[in-house]
């Protein structure tokens, strides 16, 4: 037994002794740990949860909190266009422009519009193309629709919001196809150049309009620039009306506050004037105060009428007697002189 024992801790040793055994033994423990490894991943697959139960749109998935942000972004890295296709804008005419506060007098008057014979300041650019004919109206920026209405006086209107502080507005439009919630990219066709009642004078046209916070901007300062610059510029509130009109003389125009000062200052250069008037008021009381004499003057005359009416009462005798003391005192006088 101890022989056998012998022979064989000898054949292991020697078993050992060659080169190829120990790298056979690491090799083996190798696969047999990766295959473990294996088996437990596949196993784990069977207890995963099933993702069809759960809706991919949940803020929980990578990425997605991501996606309105990346929409910002390429909304603000496009450029402002004329809301035209590139065949209509060859031959776009820009009928009537914005109305700008410090522009020229020439230019402000060509930027108002006339109805019903009051004027009004445009508050955005109306434009039309040389032919005259209807032509397709393209989103100028991309956004989101907050604003489908049919209006006589203004030709139907469509606003897009482009973000937080730009709506975009288009009016004097038809054949509208677009709804309020629509998602609409740059450059998609919203609607076709129409006319309305505002601006009769424009004909087939459209009225393109940009809104910062509310307050209108000239769209052409802003064309072929990107969105982030208009962002980015100061933009100053006009005055309310109310306030206008608080500010100002109550609705006095500037011409007649004009005509009244000029009156004011020829009075005070013309003190003659004043003298005359002061002359003329002088006689109106004057006038006043002769029916007060000429009552006194009624009032003498029926005393003499009364010494008339004696007279002629008196008897013929008395008459003469009276003739002959006075021509009696007369010869007197004439003696003593």
């Amino acid at each position: 037994m101890r022989e056998e024992e012998k022979n064989t801790s000898r054949g292991f040793k020697r078993y050992f002794k060659k080169r190829w055994v120990f790298p056979a033994v690491y090799i083996a423990s190798a696969a047999l740990i990766l295959t473990g490894v294996l088996w437990y991943q596949n196993s784990s697959t069977d207890n995963a949860i099933d993702s069809d139960k759960f809706s991919l749109n949940g803020t929980d998935v990578p990425g997605q909190n991501a996606k309105d942000q990346a929409i910002e972004v390429a909304r603000a890295m496009e450029n402002v266009k004329l809301p035209l296709t590139a065949k209509d804008s060859s031959s776009v005419v820009i009928q009537k422009k914005f109305y700008e506060d410090n522009a020229k007098a020439e230019d402000q008057e060509a930027a108002l519009v006339v109805y019903q014979n009051q004027y009004h300041p445009n508050t955005g650019i109306d434009i039309t193309v040389k032919d005259g004919e209807a032509f397709d109206v393209i989103a100028s920026l991309s956004g989101t629709v907050t604003r489908v209405e049919e209006d006589a006086l203004l030709g139907n209107v469509i606003e897009i919001r482009h973000s937080d502080d730009i709506v975009v507005q288009y009016s004097s439009i038809k054949g509208m196809k677009v709804e309020v919630g629509d998602e609409i990219e740059q450059g998609q066709a919203i609607a076709t150049a129409g006319q309305s009642l505002f601006n009769e004078e424009a004909g087939t046209h459209i009225h393109f309009e940009i809104r910062k916070n509310g307050v209108p901007v000239n769209p052409e300062k802003f064309l072929n620039k990107p969105v982030s610059e208009l962002q980015e510029s100061t933009i100053t509130e006009e005055p309310a009306a109310d306030e206008e009109q608080t500010t100002g003389d109550n609705g006095v125009s500037e011409e007649e506050e004009l005509m009244n000062e000029e009156g004011q200052e020829e009075t005070k250069k013309d003190p003659a004037a004043d003298k005359d008037s002061s002359n003329a008021t002088e006689g109106q009381e004057e006038s006043t105060e002769t029916p007060a004499d000429s009552d006194k003057q009624t009032e003498e005359k029926p005393a003499e009428d009364k010494k008339e009416s004696t007279d002629s009462e008196k008897p013929a005798d008395e008459k003469d007697a009276d003739k002959k003391q006075e021509k009696e005192s007369t010869n007197k006088t004439n003696q003593d002189a």
